[in-house]
């Protein structure tokens, strides 16, 4: 029930920028009212793990400061700007590519085994975003240009949560992981205001009420309510379960787009879909066999 749960909550976070967007507020100001949100959350997090721990090192800071910029800040950064040229569910699908990436790191910089298993299913699920990709950039008078544009924003969203993802793993044993991800995502927090604070005039913070309470639900049932929901999950029933669990979170995307953005439920969009989670599917399987 938690990783459902927190799938789902993830899952709305950019069915919320959606609305956001509506109220003319840009990507810079609406990432840095939803981090602004969140970073209390955070620090609590990072408090309460901390209790009873040894002092981090400058070594360790150096860590969590780089994991933070990486994993927290240039991954949301990169996911709000890309939402303003796809859809809901083409983003979700997208950043539902992130198991591939691990694995490409993996192989890239530390010599981690691939085979035709891992291949293939790799390809089945990119061939699945590259269906809805057609549909959306080509299709009913689309521009495809920024459809494209949205798209390599976005996956360049997943591929620095990947990063953050391959090397995390020495920084999870030594820091803890409950404490790891409120000290990076607090870093993260930072540096979201600390960007609207250089590249926009204090006028920019005034923006409709709806864009605050959406933030302040973005920040609460969207972040870090998901992120503490798919930790315990993991506790209690280990991280396969977990990630199996999580494969609703695009089913969920889809399904909370067509109902509060009007986002058509399509023929491309249902086959992109089966074939992106028959694919992970295939490949969290492949990676545990071999």
């Amino acid at each position: 029930m938690l990783a459902g749960l927190g799938a789902v909550a993830f899952s709305g976070k950019a069915v919320i920028v959606k609305l956001a967007y509506r109220y003319g507020v840009d990507a810079v100001t609406l990432l840095m009212y939803r981090m602004l949100f969140a970073l209390p959350i955070f620090l609590v997090m990072a408090w309460w793990a901390s209790r009873g721990q040894p002092r981090l090192s400058a070594r360790d800071w150096r860590g969590i400061v780089g994991l933070g910029v990486c994993g927290y800040y240039l991954a949301s950064f990169l996911d709000f700007a890309g939402l303003a040229y796809i859809t809901a569910g083409l983003e979700r699908l997208i950043l539902y590519l992130n198991p591939t990436l691990v694995m490409l790191l993996g192989w890239m910089f530390y010599g981690e085994r691939m085979n035709r298993r891992h291949l293939g299913a790799m390809l089945l699920s990119y061939c699945g975003v590259v269906l809805v990709f057609g549909v959306e950039a080509f299709g009913h008078g689309a521009r495809s240009g920024h459809t494209a544009w949205g798209v390599l924003l976005v996956f360049g969203s997943a591929a620095s949560y990947a990063l953050y993802l391959v090397y995390s793993g020495a920084m999870v044993r030594r820091v803890g992981p409950l404490r790891l991800v409120g000290l990076a995502t607090s870093v993260a927090c930072v540096c979201c205001v600390a960007q609207f604070a250089l590249l926009r005039p204090l006028s920019a913070a005034v923006v409709a009420p709806e864009v605050i309470w959406l933030s302040i639900l973005n920040a609460t049932v969207c972040t870090a309510a998901p992120v503490l929901m798919v930790m315990l999950a993991i506790e209690r029933i280990g991280a396969a379960m977990t990630a199996q669990t999580g494969m609703i979170g695009p089913l969920s995307t889809i399904v909370l787009a067509a109902w509060l953005l009007g986002e058509a439920i399509t023929a491309s969009m249902a086959a992109g879909t089966a074939l992106v989670l028959a694919g992970i599917y295939l490949f969290t399987r492949a990676g545990r066999r071999g």
